[in-house]
């Protein structure tokens, strides 16, 4: 191949990875005047980042150049032209990441593959309003890189070789000499990224060598009489066993109660700490929401991604399938979708009772409100709590409940919003904090706002719970998930630590702990403690991962708690007390604090620990090694398919969204091809069982195919499922016309109409339809049932009218 790289060529391909480096520059001035930092360290921050920036730079113009160098020897300009639009890709990808970092104080990283598009989406929409300024970066920062490249290859007539191995030869010197440039913070972010995807696909590929099919046994299972029972000397015992109810408060981290740094804004979970058995220094096992339900109420080991993200979820058991098993009745309350993170099916694995979430709220709670783009992520904590009161059946009995409140997370909307902010406010003109913290507090009113109206939902929730005939038989268990995200942290460590507490009438005193422990010995203490005071059929052999919670007074640590930042990033753990973090060791304080010491031993201890640990989480995640198939006698296992369907399922839905994969099955439906429309209908229920569309169409074709009774059964689940929602009636109502039982139909309508489930003015348009293909009996009860509920609307009298 003719080599044709003219020296005006390979001049003008420098000069525009300088205009890159000059553009990343511009943005970390962008990134860093819209981060709250001092003078002092606004100028080293800036110095800092613009030394890996240039790197950045560099390495990108050295991986690109192949690219350019081989378009060149055939069309020289485009080549060039190539080049700018990836610069530009990549500038605009810089300043996506910048913004993220700026709303979540994190650099993305590997955590980018441990979620689906919509969870992306639905977790960017909340945290950014867009306007048409929003938008305005996109087209000025790429504008910025052209007119550095114009303005270069105008003014910079030197020779650009000499200048590039000069810059090279300084920023590599401060390179070696400035040991802090590794810190994540001063890290270009598209470097970051890159970096820690690599990383993470290394690290998979390196477990994915160890050979796991050399053993066959269940490293966790232990006997159950090994985790020692902590709690029976804090509680008086009664007869009955005792109702135990979960409040995970999202984003409550440990510096924002008990007269810590952020502390004064939680007053009511103040005091009910001096009330209760509270452990100081707590951690959660994750950065993220992502691994509170596994952890807390299973104490199982991550997988690759977090637990929940398992697709093929191995045989374990939990809190919730035990005490199913022994006669509790269990629930679950958010105000969120259920389907985020796969909540839903680490519930339904495990056989909870009653789930409530988003779908179930209906027209007389008040959902927060929308983004610019009609995104909401649910139901504030009041409505949450409403429902749960209104929701728990005193009759029912010993109960589990666990309740996950929701607006504590971006974008901090919640109800009287102005009211909480100016509290805030109040108590900053009173407060002796120091300055620094002040202006924190002050320029995040939404944040610490919010904090003050999450407390006072959960002091008007246990109020009046406290006047519950159960409530003297009752352990609440209060705890965070994480620390919420957009404050600034202290250190590392404090993105995991978090309260928690047991509160009860039936508690003896209050007692503090500081010995550490993590939501992993959570369940382990508690089904110890039932066992061990109540007639309660617990497992001979258990698998957690927690040991159970450490009731020593004095600080310590006994455990080693490998901790999991965002899916995929296990590369932090405790370790006595030392804290190991992405190849930084730190010592723990008494008062949870750390500082950073340098001592190989110990590095090299937890390392060979860490990587113990992570053999043994591949291994009993991938090949179904937690607990025994044969002990498992206390959940049902969702449904598995055949080589031959999953054969049928990858012909129609490989590479498809689930919307596409429905839209598949509906035309199969509408071919008659019922069989597979419904296997398709599984395929997408095994993976977000609360996907109601697809259930009602697997009900309407097992209707269409005669088979009535299990089309009744399918749409009465979906109804179960989401009762507002008025497809599952239309279908539902479809299947008793079509089997001669339209008066169950009407009967089951009427009820939904009372209670204001159904929309009436849906329900009109249903009647229309059925006077349209002749059968106006069935619509004349229809609207009979309407105009009992409206007996003065007269668009629904004119019609009901009409069928005289």
């Amino acid at each position: 191949m003719k080599i044709n790289l003219k020296t005006e060529h390979f001049n003008n391909y420098i000069k525009l990875t300088f205009a890159l480096i000059i553009a990343f520059w511009v943005l970390s001035v962008y990134e860093v005047i819209n981060t709250q930092t001092s003078q002092g360290s606004f100028l080293l921050t800036l110095f800092l980042k613009f030394i890996n920036d240039f790197w950045c730079g560099i390495v990108i113009g050295i991986i690109i150049f192949p690219l350019f160098f081989l378009i060149n020897n055939f069309k020289e300009k485009l080549a060039l032209n190539v080049v700018m639009t990836l610069f530009i890709v990549l500038v605009l990808g810089q300043f996506s990441l910048i913004k993220y970092s700026l709303t979540t104080l994190l650099n993305l990283g590997a955590d980018l593959l441990g979620y689906s598009f919509d969870d992306v989406s639905s977790t960017v929409s909340t945290s950014e309003s867009v306007t048409i300024f929003y938008f305005l970066p996109f087209i000025i920062f790429p504008a910025l890189l052209l007119v550095s490249y114009v303005t270069l290859k105008k003014y910079v007539q030197k020779p650009v070789l000499f200048i590039l191995m000069a810059s090279v030869l300084l920023f590599g010197v401060l390179k070696l000499v400035l040991p802090k440039l590794s810190n994540d913070i001063y890290k270009n972010k598209l470097a970051f990224l890159t970096y820690d995807i690599i990383k993470f696909k290394r690290e998979q590929r390196a477990l994915g060598l160890v050979n796991l099919y050399n053993r066959e046994d269940f490293p966790l299972l232990r006997a159950s009489s090994e985790i020692p029972d902590v709690l029976s000397p804090f509680l008086n015992k009664n007869e009955a066993k005792p109702n135990i109810v979960f409040l995970v408060v999202e984003g409550l981290g440990g510096e924002f109660v008990d007269n810590d740094i952020y502390s004064g804004f939680t007053p009511y979970l103040d005091s009910l700490i001096n009330k209760s058995l509270y452990w100081e220094n707590f951690v959660s096992t994750t950065g993220r929401s992502f691994g509170i339900l596994p952890a807390l109420l299973g104490s199982l080991p991550y997988g690759e991604k977090g637990f929940l993200e398992l697709s093929k979820t191995p045989s374990h058991v939990s809190l919730i399938s035990l005490l199913k098993a022994n006669e509790y009745n269990t629930s679950y309350y958010s105000g969120c979708p259920s389907n985020f993170d796969r909540k839903i099916n680490f519930l339904e694995y495990n056989g909870i009772d009653q789930l409530i979430d988003e779908s179930k709220y209906g027209p007389s709670y008040t959902k927060t409100r929308t983004d610019d783009g009609g995104f909401s992520w649910g139901y504030p904590d009041h409505e949450i709590f409403r429902k749960a009161l209104t929701t728990m059946n005193a009759e029912k009995q010993p109960r589990l409940d666990i309740i996950m409140t929701l607006s504590t997370h971006e974008p901090f909307e919640y109800p009287d919003k102005e009211l909480y902010r100016s509290k805030v406010k109040e108590l900053m003109e009173n407060s002796i904090k120091s300055e620094d913290i002040k202006n924190t507090i002050l320029n995040n009113k939404d944040v610490f706002g919010c904090l003050i109206y999450t407390d006072n939902a959960i002091k008007e929730f246990m109020d009046a719970y406290s006047k519950r005939p159960e409530y003297e038989n009752t352990i609440f268990v209060i705890t965070g998930d994480h620390r919420l995200i957009p404050i600034a942290q202290k250190d590392k460590l404090c993105r995991f630590h978090v309260p928690f507490l047991v509160y009860s009438p039936m508690l003896k005193k209050a007692e503090r702990f500081k010995a550490v422990s993590s939501h992993w010995d959570v369940t382990p203490t508690l089904v110890s403690y039932l066992s061990n005071n109540f007639k309660f059929k617990s497992p001979e052999k258990t698998s957690w991962v927690g040991t159970g919670l450490d009731t020593v007074k004095q600080f310590r640590n006994s455990k080693m708690i490998p901790l999991m930042r965002y899916k995929g990033s296990l590369n932090e753990v405790i370790y006595k007390d030392y804290f190991y973090s992405d190849g930084e060791l730190y010592k723990i304080k008494s008062d949870f604090g750390t500082y950073s010491v340098v001592e190989e031993d110990i590095n090299k201890t937890i390392l060979d620990s860490l990587m113990a640990f992570k053999k043994l989480n591949a291994y009993v995640t991938q090949r179904n090694k937690i607990f025994p198939d044969s002990l498992n006698i206390y959940v049902t296992p969702k449904k598995e398919f055949s080589e031959q369907e999953i054969n049928t399922i990858n012909k129609f839905a490989k590479n498809k969204t689930f919307d596409e994969v429905l839209e598949i099955a509906r035309e199969l439906s509408f071919k008659k091809q019922y069989e597979t429309s419904r296997l398709l209908c599984d395929f997408i229920l095994n993976e977000y069982p609360n996907y109601t569309d697809a259930r009602i169409l697997k009900g309407r074709s097992l209707g269409w195919q005669g088979d009535y009774d299990k089309a009744r059964v399918e749409l009465l689940d979906a109804i179960k499922r989401s009762p507002y929602y008025d497809d599952a009636y239309m279908a539902l109502l479809d299947v008793y016309w079509w089997s001669n039982q339209e008066s169950k139909s009407v009967a089951i309508y009427s009820e939904a109409l009372k209670n204001e489930i159904i929309n009436p003015s849906v329900s009109l348009k249903m009647a229309q339809a059925y006077k349209r293909i002749g059968n106006e009996n069935l619509a004349k009860k229809i609207m009979d049932s309407i105009v009992d509920v409206h007996p003065n609307n007269s668009e629904f009298l004119a019609f009901k009218n009409s069928l005289n």
